[in-house]
């Protein structure tokens, strides 16, 4: 059972690889037609290489840490604010604002954790 959820682990992550790299393609001669590069358009680029940084990570490690996922997320809502920001009343942005500091607010709290600067370092089981 265990080989083959790692088959079907390993399986998902050719098909999200090879599916942002044709998205990456797209995105590129769509920036190539239209003669433009927006700001959204740079947050789209990032957004698919930090998804090409997680399947880097997870081939490696067998793994994924919840850093690269909560810039992934960080990253999606500033688009998206940019996106919609022209259309939406001001007020409304509140919401995705606060979303943006919790999510990074948990980046810095999980940084911390496993920093020596806050002195907790892990003990040596005896």
């Amino acid at each position: 059972m265990d080989k083959i959820a790692k088959i079907l682990q390993l399986a998902l992550m050719c098909i999200i690889l090879v599916s942002t790299v044709i998205a990456v393609g797209m995105e590129i001669n769509n920036m190539f037609l239209n003669q433009s590069v927006m700001l959204a358009d740079l947050l789209l680029m990032f957004l698919y290489l930090e998804v090409l940084a997680m399947v880097r990570v997870f081939w490696n490690q067998q793994s994924i840490s919840i850093t690269l996922p909560l810039l992934i997320a960080i990253t999606a809502l500033a688009r998206f604010i940019i996106l919609q920001g022209k259309e939406m009343d001001p007020s409304a942005l509140v919401y995705e604002a606060i979303a943006i500091v919790l999510i990074a607010s948990a980046i810095v709290i999980l940084r911390l954790r496993h920093s020596d600067k806050l002195g907790l370092k892990k003990r040596k089981s005896k």
